[in-house]
């Protein structure tokens, strides 16, 4: 339900005399103050949908620790374990599934590559 839908039946409630004048004006300016303006009709704090969100956006392909392309250099950067296990889950994912090299060719193409100049610690 969006902020309108939420108002409107906010205003409906209190017509019907459920809510007294006070108790809409609260109930109004409540809905109102959790208004993202940058994102109209979502509340402030979206969640964990934005913790994955940002750790999609965090993720870019190696030039440091790379092998063909960098991808498990940076799917280790970003998901804080050591490159050589996404390596090995590559490579039994193609051997027992037949499609790591699918998934590994996709994030090559598009996941972009590292810029230079970044730390670690601004990464």
């Amino acid at each position: 339900m969006n902020v309108s839908e939420e108002i409107k039946r906010l205003h409906e409630l209190h017509l019907a005399g459920a809510l007294s004048d006070a108790e809409f004006a609260q109930a109004k300016a409540k809905l109102l103050s959790n208004i993202n303006l940058d994102k109209p009709d979502t509340p402030s704090d979206s969640g964990p949908t934005n913790d994955l969100v940002q750790e999609f956006n965090r993720l870019r392909r190696s030039r440091n620790d790379r092998w063909l392309g960098g991808v498990c250099g940076g799917l280790g950067r970003a998901s804080g374990m050591e490159a050589w296990i996404w390596r090995l889950v590559f490579v039994l994912f193609t051997l027992t599934f037949g499609f790591g090299v699918v998934i590994y060719l996709l994030l090559w193409i598009f996941v972009p590559d590292e810029e230079i100049g970044i730390t670690k610690h601004e990464y």
